[in-house]
């Protein structure tokens, strides 16, 4: 059965990586950038990593170095040593996803991308989706997961098939996704594995939302989020398609 998206996701902005700004002390991903947008009544868009012992870190990079005060792939240090470890511009360790399912409470939507860990978007995936939903285990609020991969999309229906699912999607262009398969961006890019995964949106990348087949899903009755809207002037524009928005450096209107 294909879950239905909460309303919540189609009425809140959705602030990227949660309402970061590290001029403020608030880091992408951390504690204190989701705080800022439960306070200004914003959804949130994270992201998740595996750690080394298998927990489900809430940090956008598979390497630590831009993000965190230290280097090397986040899947080398387990979740104690992640919680250790400062952000970049903050005060506070990499949280675990549970720590973040809490912390929100149910008070907001939350949007949660499951970063690919297979490395060129197959099949070889399932640790960290597997230890996702556990996390989520018993959660009460709007919550959906997402993933570039449809194969992580898929594992999400077997492993938290009560929870909305969707796929993130976009122009998939050779200099972005350097070690993917020219084959596998050309059949991602037509978005074919929609029904199969059980979506029931996408989250499409701004600059290509007048794609022909966003158009089709959507008068096919799929919700249509996008990514990353950076100006009010984007966002307007991007409203035309789009049911929600996700953003990032300016504070969308709500």
């Amino acid at each position: 059965m294909k879950m239905v998206l909460d309303p919540a996701f189609l009425q809140i902005p959705l602030a990227h990586r949660a309402l970061h700004d590290v001029s403020d002390g608030r880091p992408e991903n951390s504690r204190a950038a989701i705080r800022a947008a439960m306070a200004h009544g914003y959804g949130i868009e994270i992201d998740l990593q595996l750690s080394k012992d298998g927990q489900a870190m809430v940090f956008h990079d598979y390497q630590l170095e831009r993000l965190a005060e230290a280097s090397g792939p986040v899947r080398q240090r387990t979740a104690a040593e992640l919680a250790g470890i400062a952000l970049r511009g903050g005060d506070e360790g990499v949280p675990t996803f549970a720590e973040v399912l809490a912390l929100v409470d149910g008070r907001v939507p939350l949007l949660v991308e499951i970063k690919d860990q297979d490395g060129a978007l197959g099949k070889n995936v399932g640790v960290l989706e597997a230890a996702a939903a556990k996390a989520a285990r018993g959660y009460d609020g709007p919550l959906a997961f997402m993933s570039f991969n449809p194969e992580s999309v898929a594992a999400m229906a077997r492993f938290a098939p009560e929870v909305p699912r969707g796929l993130v999607t976009e122009e998939f262009d050779a200099d972005e996704w350097p070690l993917v398969r020219a084959a596998v961006r050309d059949r991602l890019r037509d978005i074919p594995d929609y029904d199969r995964v059980g979506a029931c949106f996408i989250s499409h990348h701004v600059s290509d939302l007048k794609r022909a087949r966003v158009a089709d899903l959507k008068k096919a009755g799929t919700h249509v989020l996008c990514w990353t809207v950076k100006s009010t002037e984007i966002e307007a524009e991007a409203r035309e398609v789009a049911d929600n928005v996700t953003f990032e450096g300016y504070l969308a209107a709500k």
